[in-house]
């Protein structure tokens, strides 16, 4: 076997450049054969195992001659002319010039981002920009030599490539889906798979819905510079429906700006023109603030449900500055709310809120432990001047503004005690100052002063097994206390109070600032937890809390109100085989269950289950007079490698029936990807039906769709 022989200074003379190794300089040449040598006519021969290393471009043949008269290079194949990361040439034979720029390659093929594929009875090189393609058959699927169809074609009488805009030109070019001639375009121009931007159209979707028929969208992109683009989306339905949908994005040197909205004539609101809107951005600020916004506008309360944009039914508009850091968080926010539930009124709701918190971590000082500083604004504002309380049943006047600045210091330090033990002290004290108006029952200026001081201890004990299984268990006793005669004021934002393991040990369970745990109460609890060496953890805890008096500061579903609380119980499951299971429930002395609450997920590698269940009895205290009994299921199953289906529902049981209820099948290979999606929604009101939306989009992979390739197919033997 003839020796690999690595000539370097013969190329320098011959090839009239300077050489070096492959891993040197762009610039410098270097050419790897089993043998070279120079011809009687003068001509340098290599063969055998060839390769070309020269300015970023790797050329692998059998045989290479080099003609130094006329500068040109005769290779024999195979051949494999890897230009850059992103073009990949393949040949039979090729002639092409000394700096690879120029030339015809015969019998050939062309691979753009290893995606789609060009083959050619020729290809010529032209200028090191240009490539023209003779006679092309172009595809991203596999051919495979007993199915030489592929899913999907475009075939052409000339192709042009052109390398620096990235652009792919076709001429006389018929598309072909299993071999069959579906369109036939005269001129046809697409930009290769490696551009991220181009003008043009992007694949059309369909979609039937009862209320608007079958449609279809055919969105058009358009490049607006560098930092800029639009996309404009007709959309027509059979059911005289006519909507165009915009997208409008810009980049800055410190952020980003994304517009959507659309504009619709059909037949479900006749004569009126609607219409939505949604605007949202993020910047950087100095001093490593940031900027956050989002809004949005609609014409009506059904037209997001029937456009398939989303099922918010009260719309929140926003701005926000803020920064976080690692002791401290600064924001400030103004919110807009629209309402467009069923039997609201915005003009009782508060529709404009502003709100501004400084929070601080710092070290306790001569106390030791940990303290912080938490200083807020908040204020509201309603459109109505009724100042009547209770016009509604719900405690809130209709007309009410208010405005609030809260001062609050808390503390906290542990001690290490003998026998394991943890001890704790804990406080907080707080100031507020309101101004309401438009209230006949708290109007004017009001203060008021609260606080807690708190005394746990911990007791943790610890076990390990011979088969080094583990088990935890903590005990915990927590006493607070806590002033009974605190000013009332109107409650607002701490009317949903969540009794749980994280809030079982707390000076002040209300989520908000307007209300305030008064009272001293003694929150009893204990924890186990199992950790096994084989993988899975099992964790559970039982609480419940005890006062001195009963102040009638909860509601019944809370499950902290009366002398003594609910029962508290939760259990934590997770096993090494993607298993997971939740459960947390109140249960009172009566042995009835107030609320619970069960999850479990399962995520394997070709199947994953999601379910959650949640009971809460009713409470008017916490505006819903009829009880919730809800299931929600989601989940996947990969059918193959290209198949996958999904499934969720959402079952109301009070109601005795699905809400909403959806299925889809996603295919997706190495040059295609098709989603069809069905779904239900069987709520209905007076602005919005029941409704049942059938969707099917198409990606083809490697012309600009952006969809990343799927598993290949396997071809048969």
């Amino acid at each position: 076997m003839l020796r690999r022989v690595l000539i370097l200074l013969l190329c320098s003379v011959v090839l009239g450049v300077s050489l070096g190794s492959p891993g040197m300089s762009q610039d410098r040449a270097a050419l790897v054969a089993d043998a070279v040598s120079v011809d009687p006519s003068g001509r340098l021969v290599a063969s055998g195992g060839v390769e070309v290393f020269y300015q970023g471009r790797r050329l692998r043949a059998t045989r290479i001659v080099y003609d130094r008269a006329d500068d040109s290079l005769l290779i024999e194949g195979p051949i494999v002319l890897v230009d850059g990361t992103d073009t990949i040439l393949i040949a039979s034979q090729a002639e092409l010039s000394a700096d690879l720029n120029e030339g015809i390659l015969t019998s050939a093929r062309l691979v753009l981002n290893r995606e789609l594929q060009m083959a050619a009875t020729q290809i010529q090189r032209i200028g090191g920009r240009y490539m023209q393609l003779d006679n092309v058959v172009a595809s991203s699927c596999k051919v495979c030599e007993g199915d030489p169809t592929p899913l999907w074609e475009i075939r052409a009488r000339k192709v042009v490539h052109d390398q620096q805009e990235r652009q792919i030109y076709f001429d006389q070019a018929q598309f072909r889906v299993a071999g069959l001639p579906v369109a036939w375009f005269p001129r046809l121009r697409m930009p290769d798979p490696t551009l991220k931007r181009a003008t043009g159209v992007l694949m059309p979707s369909f979609r039937t819905t009862t209320s608007l028929g079958t449609g279809i969208k055919l969105p058009y992109f358009i490049t607006l510079g560098p930092h800029r683009d639009l996309t404009v989306t007709p959309y027509f339905s059979t059911k005289s429906g006519r909507t165009v949908e915009l997208r409008y994005r810009q980049a800055f040197a410190s952020g980003t700006v994304e517009l959507n909205g659309a504009v619709s004539r059909d037949e479900i609101v006749p004569g009126e023109t609607r219409y939505y809107l949604t605007a949202e951005g993020e910047f950087a600020l100095p001093r490593d603030f940031t900027l956050t916004f989002d809004g949005v506008i609609v014409s009506d309360a059904g037209y997001l449900l029937d456009y398939g944009l989303g099922d918010e039914d009260r719309l929140e508009s926003r701005m926000d500055v803020s920064r976080t850091s690692r002791n401290e968080y600064i924001s400030g926010r103004l919110v807009g709310i629209r309402s467009i539930r069923e039997g609201e009124t915005n003009s009782t709701l508060p529709t404009i809120i502003s709100d501004f918190t400084f929070h601080r971590r710092f070290s306790g000082g001569p106390l030791g432990g940990e303290a912080g500083l938490k200083f807020q604004t908040h204020s509201h504002y309603r459109s109505s001047d009724d100042g009547s309380t209770d016009s509604d049943g719900d405690g809130i006047s209709d007309g009410r503004d208010v405005a609030r600045a809260s001062l609050r210091l808390d503390w906290r330090r542990n001690w290490q005690l003998p026998m394991g033990m943890v001890g704790t002290v804990l406080g907080e004290v707080r100031a507020d100052a309101y101004r309401i108006s438009q209230d006949d029952t708290y109007g004017g200026g009001t203060t008021r002063l609260h606080g807690g001081l708190g005394a746990e201890l911990r007791w943790p004990w610890q076990k390990t097994g011979a088969s080094g299984v583990s088990h935890v268990i903590e005990p915990v006793a927590q006493f607070v206390w806590a002033p009974k005669g605190v000013e009332s004021l109107p409650n607002e934002d701490s009317r949903l109070v969540e009794f749980d393991e994280s809030s079982l040990f707390s000076l002040n369970r209300f989520p908000g600032s307007d209300a305030v745990e008064r009272g001293g109460h003694l929150n009893l609890g204990v924890t186990y937890t199992r950790y096994d060496p084989a993988g899975w953890t099992l964790s559970t805890t039982l609480g419940r809390v005890f006062r001195d008096s009963d102040l009638g500061q909860f509601s019944q579903a809370s499950g902290l109100d009366g002398q003594q609380s609910d029962w508290l119980a939760t259990l934590q499951l997770s096993l090494p085989q993607g298993l997971s299971f939740g459960h947390r429930m109140l249960i009172d002395d009566t042995s009835s269950l107030n609320k619970a609450e069960s999850q479990i997920s399962l995520q394997r590698d070709r199947y994953s289950l999601t379910g959650s269940y949640v009971w809460i009895i009713a409470d008017t205290d916490e505006d819903r007079p009829d009880p919730i009994s809800e299931l929600l299921l989601d989940g996947s199953y990969k059918l193959t490698d290209n198949w996958t289906a999904f499934g969720q529902t959402r079952y109301d049981f009070e109601a005795d029936r699905a809400n909403r209820a959806s299925v889809g099948l996603q295919f997706r290979n190495e040059c295609v990807s098709v989603d069809l999606s069905l779904s239900r929604r069987f709520t209905s009101s007076t602005s919005v039906t029941p409704t049942t939306d059938f969707g099917l989009a198409v990606d083809l992979v490697g012309l600009g769709s952006g969809i990343s390739a799927g598993p290949s197919r396997a071809c048969r033997r």
